[in-house]
């Protein structure tokens, strides 16, 4: 897509933020074609640079820096230093979004916080991201996703019947966080445009993940009682009942997700299930899930995906990346992208997942190194001034 068409040009943002969630919001923000300034204290920067997955490096710093920062700017500022200060401080004066992931009460101490700024810029719009929120007994603890995780009951949504807690394979309240500021500033950015006031934004990690859950402890807050139990056969939603949930096949694993279990057993030949009334598949789940079990592994998945599908049945195969990969249908997305260093190597990432006016939203820029553009910053205010 051209840029000149994204839907946020023209809009600057200071990326304060380190790791994943306020970074990501950025990222997203600079997808759409906001110009992001990452400002990174000069003796290292983003604790990112250093944080390798799977020890892959691009550039001079870490691929999943990159991931999370390619097309933005560097300025390298300490914010303890009085003139640094006075440049962010310029900057600030004529940015519209500012994101920032400090500890409560960091950026009070720096002279940044929200009655700071917005008597420097009352247009701005200030994003923060913490732990657990601004006050309360779990104000200081770690903001952490494995520990946000842990501490938020979603660890127990996952896993077999009496088996342990079992995370998400991924960092799910980091990435939800930066999706709900984005969503934040967006309708602030809209109010601004009727007002002509900045506001302030905050999310946390933990309501992130309470509000992740919103379907179960929906039921939960109004029946109370025990955890509920998960389902010892193919657990995939404690609610739900048979034959939701993930089962081996002959060649792989197949996903069955809300059936009709009698249809089900029509359409499979497994003719025990229509031992069981609608009104038992989720008291018997478990029962229904084990007899499935046994006759699923007797056939492939594309057996049973042949008969499955064409009944309207929601099922599918359960890909790993490099099946997922290799498909017609990732190909169809077009989802990789290829960014590029300033010395012409390159790195694949995925793309923006919005699609604007129908069209795909690319950007080959890599993320900048360390300070990258603190002399062209620094250029534009002096010229400014």
């Amino acid at each position: 897509m051209p840029t000149a068409d994204l839907p946020l040009i023209g809009l600057t943002v200071l990326d304060f933020s380190q790791f994943l969630a306020g970074p990501s919001a950025a990222l997203r923000l600079s997808d759409l074609g906001a110009r992001v300034i990452k400002v990174e204290r000069p003796d290292g920067g983003d604790a990112s640079r250093e944080l390798y997955l799977a020890d892959l490096p691009f550039d001079q710093d870490s691929a999943l820096f990159h991931a999370i920062n390619r097309g933005k700017q560097s300025l390298a500022a300490d914010l303890k230093n009085a003139d640094d200060l006075v440049l962010v401080k310029q900057l600030i004066a004529t940015a519209d979004v500012l994101i920032h992931n400090f500890r409560p009460g960091i950026m009070d101490r720096l002279g940044l916080g929200w009655d700071d700024v917005r008597a420097i810029n009352p247009r701005l719009i200030y994003a923060g991201v913490s732990g657990y929120g601004p006050e309360g007994p779990w104000r200081d603890r770690p903001g952490q996703d494995l520990l946000v995780q842990s501490l938020s009951g979603i660890a127990w949504l996952s896993g077999d019947g009496d088996g342990p807690p079992v995370p998400a394979g991924l960092s799910i309240t980091d990435m939800m966080a930066g999706a709900q500021l984005v969503q934040g500033v967006l309708a602030l950015l809209v109010r601004r445009g009727v007002s002509g006031a900045g506001g302030r934004v905050d999310v946390s990690l933990i309501e992130t993940a309470i509000d992740l859950q919103f379907e179960h402890l929906a039921v939960y807050l109004n029946r109370r009682g025990d955890m509920p139990e998960r389902s010892d056969v193919a657990n995939a939603n404690l609610y739900l009942a048979a034959p939701y949930g993930i089962y081996r096949t002959a060649d792989g694993y197949m996903a069955l997700a809300m059936t009709p279990v009698d249809r089900l057993g029509v359409l499979i030949g497994c003719d025990g299930l229509a031992d069981f009334p609608a009104n038992r598949w989720f008291a018997e789940r478990d029962a229904i899930k084990a007899m499935l079990r046994g006759h699923l592994a007797t056939q492939t998945n594309s057996h049973w995906l042949a008969i499955l599908e064409p009944a309207g049945i929601w099922a599918a195969p359960v890909k790993d990346w490099p099946a997922l990969t290799a498909d017609a249908g990732f190909a169809a997305l077009d989802a990789v992208q290829q960014v590029r260093s300033p010395d012409g190597e390159t790195l694949a990432l995925t793309r923006c997942p919005i699609r604007v006016d129908g069209q795909i939203i690319k950007n080959s820029r890599a993320a900048p190194r360390l300070g990258a553009d603190s002399a062209a910053i620094h250029s534009e205010l002096t010229g400014a001034a």
